[in-house]
């Protein structure tokens, strides 16, 4: 499941990056938690918690039906 959810992750890279954020992948545990890191533009923005829940969470719970949640 760890390389399914970089894999998933670098292929939403290039849209934080645009708007000069960023997400980097720290650890995914055994029941489906993913915790990434937000960096750059991302890292302190008010609709940083939008964009992890309505983005990257969304984004990769239908790339990888085992993801359950995103943290940071």
């Amino acid at each position: 499941m760890k390389e399914k959810v970089k894999k998933a992750i670098d292929e939403i890279r290039p849209y934080l990056q645009a708007d000069g954020g960023d997400c980097e992948f720290v650890e995914v545990s055994d029941d489906g938690i993913v915790k990434v890191k937000l960096t750059g533009a991302c890292h302190g923005c008010p609709m940083s918690t939008m964009t992890l829940k309505m983005g990257i969470e969304r984004i990769l719970k239908s790339k990888v039906p085992e993801v359950k949640e995103v943290i940071v």
